[in-house]
């Protein structure tokens, strides 16, 4: 599904990432792991072309998409999660989700129906705008607004930030149902214990380099190596 091949980043002089490397196949949710300024959000700001890399290759399914617009990258596939939350304040919940809908051709797409399945939150609490949405309401009607878009790859960057500790099991019960949908998922979380318990593989980088890539079960097992990349 997503083939990123030694990846260079810079913000205006500064290097950021140093031949970043990350693969993800179709229906794997795989986590992005490493300490605040490690570089996990400007790997996915690479991938999604809003801070586009300097060299290396991104391919997409088969399709090298490094230099592309931020939209031309959505428009093949690539459904991003920031972690601001931008839905639209002056809308309502369900015009929030309306204005995203975008079809696939797949028989099996995210429609408004759907989405308040797996969102009943979002169903009951549909009328009221944006701007009077608690935080953990807002994470989740910027993943279902994304959904909306029917993504074959969805980009989440930190999704529990700031959230309190109910809300964070909300929003992971929801990344837990999309895994066991089949969605493709590169999960960007600084809770680690949280990410590596619904991923199948994990990368930790420190310092823009990549430093480990393997099974998310054995770095669980690893506590040596999770205080070394990951500890405070």
């Amino acid at each position: 599904m997503l083939t990123v091949e030694k990846i260079n980043t810079f913000y205006g002089e500064a290097h950021t990432l140093f031949d970043v490397s990350i693969e993800i196949q179709a229906g794997e949710v795989v986590a992005l792991l490493g300490r605040n300024g490690a570089g996990k959000t400007t790997t996915i700001r690479s991938i999604m072309g809003l801070t586009p890399p300097q060299s290396g290759k991104i391919l997409f399914k088969g399709e090298n998409i490094l230099g592309l617009p931020p939209y031309e990258v959505a428009n093949r596939g690539v459904g991003f999660v920031p972690d601001n939350r931008r839905i639209f304040p002056t809308l309502t919940v369900r015009r929030n989700l309306e204005i995203a809908r975008k079809g696939n051709g797949s028989k099996a797409g995210w429609t408004l129906e759907r989405i308040y399945e797996h969102f009943p939150k979002l169903k009951e609490i549909e009328s009221r705008m944006g701007e009077v949405l608690s935080g953990g309401e807002q994470q989740m009607l910027t993943i279902a607004r994304t959904l909306m878009g029917n993504p074959d790859l969805l980009l989440l960057d930190e999704p529990t930030e700031g959230l309190a500790p109910l809300m964070v099991m909300e929003v992971m019960k929801i990344i837990k149902e999309l895994k066991e949908k089949g969605e493709t998922i590169l999960l960007v979380e600084q809770n680690s214990t949280l990410a590596l318990s619904v991923s199948l593989r994990a990368y930790i980088l420190e310092n823009g380099h990549m430093v480990f890539s393997g099974l998310a079960e054995g770095l669980i097992q690893d506590q040596e190596l999770r205080q070394k990349f990951l500890g405070v």
